[in-house]
């Protein structure tokens, strides 16, 4: 499934097999997994435990990755934003965010979206490629070295949508959660997606204790269309059913994620037609004053953003105004990536000018 020399990726059962094909004991897995998600190593040869005839074999069949810093920013709130290299030279973005019950890290799924949604700097250059479950797992174990502090949830709401790489995001989860490993709570993760209907009914088969958020952004198909191309395939009708159905299947409260666009979605009918969409499920409202984008125009203030909380709150749906946190960082999911490679392109375009 993913590959066979990353070994960050691999679950207990992969790496037991693994150990074997080198003539080694199953117990032997145990052991290597707590050093790489337990002690973090990043060199076989810090194993102590293990022989070192074993250890060799390791480093000469297996990688254990590693995210490089190409650029850090620090927001005066304590937010910081991470540009990570990976291993074939594409970036990644990753954000640290600090709360009174500890850090709260974003992560990327993929390098890049095929999405399409108008509003968000991810997308504008479409997709590269998915990322493996030890890319995602590295942002979070990267930012608890860089802060020497434990990350203490995690949100899958970076660049990339994570339904569109179901199986590493799955895979990230079953390995930051292990007992043996990095034991993050279950509840701890939120995972927020544009609404990918059959994977949303995969993951609720899966009966997770994850948080499950939905990018609704518009009460209606009309609405909504035109920023978020993904309700061609899934309309709202179809999309909210399949909400209902997780939350009937998990028990799990579901959020919707609501960017505030001035003048778009956020008048006394739009919250009227919100509020009769979600009615009866227990659901959450997540209000956002969307990031400004450059080339998208989109735009909106923190006071419109509570003037639709209290209209939503009137027609007694639980609301809230999501903490604004980097607004003097490029606070944009992807924009800190595409303001790096623009930066490269003009730096190229310079150096071949005679």
């Amino acid at each position: 499934m993913f590959d066979d020399a990353d070994i960050l990726s691999m679950n207990h059962a992969e790496l037991s097999e693994a150990l074997l094909s080198l003539g080694e004991p199953k117990f032997r897995a145990a052991q290597i997994f707590k050093w790489l998600h337990g002690a973090r190593v990043h060199d076989f040869m810090q194993m102590t435990d293990l022989g070192k005839k074993l250890r060799e074999s390791l480093s000469a069949r297996f990688k254990i990755g590693d995210l490089g810093v190409v650029r850090e920013q620090c927001s005066a709130d304590g937010t910081r934003k991470y540009l990570f290299s990976l291993a074939d030279g594409n970036c990644i973005e990753t954000v640290a965010m600090r709360y009174h019950h500890g850090i709260s890290v974003c992560v990327s799924s993929q390098v890049g979206c095929r999405m399409g949604c108008k509003f968000c700097a991810s997308t504008q250059n479409g997709l590269v490629r998915s990322l493996a479950p030890s890319e995602i797992l590295l942002q979070v174990y990267k930012v608890s070295e860089l802060l020497s502090e434990r990350v203490d949830s995690v949100v899958l709401m970076g660049i990339g949508e994570p339904l569109d790489n179901f199986e590493a995001v799955t895979r990230f989860c079953d390995l930051v959660t292990d007992p043996q490993g990095y034991n993050l709570a279950g509840r701890a993760i939120t995972l927020s997606t544009c609404g990918i209907v059959p994977r949303i009914d995969e993951l609720a088969a899966q009966k997770r204790q994850l948080n499950l958020a939905i990018s609704l952004h518009a009460p209606t198909d009309e609405q909504r269309i035109k920023t978020m191309p993904i309700n061609k395939a899934y309309n709202i009708d179809t999309l909210i059913a399949a909400c209902r159905r997780y939350f009937a299947q998990t028990g799990r409260r579901v959020t919707f994620e609501y960017a505030v666009i001035e003048g778009q979605n956020n008048s006394e009918e739009d919250a009227r037609a919100l509020a009769q969409l979600i009615r009866g499920m227990g659901a959450h409202v997540n209000l956002i004053p969307v990031n400004p984008v450059r080339d998208t125009g989109f735009h909106a203030t923190r006071e419109s953003a509570l003037r639709f909380q209290k209209q939503l709150e009137a027609l007694g749906i639980n609301a809230t105004v999501r903490r604004t946190l980097g607004n003097d960082i490029s606070a944009a999911c992807g924009q800190l990536r595409r303001e790096v490679a623009q930066e490269k392109k003009a730096q190229s375009i310079q150096e071949e000018q005679p």
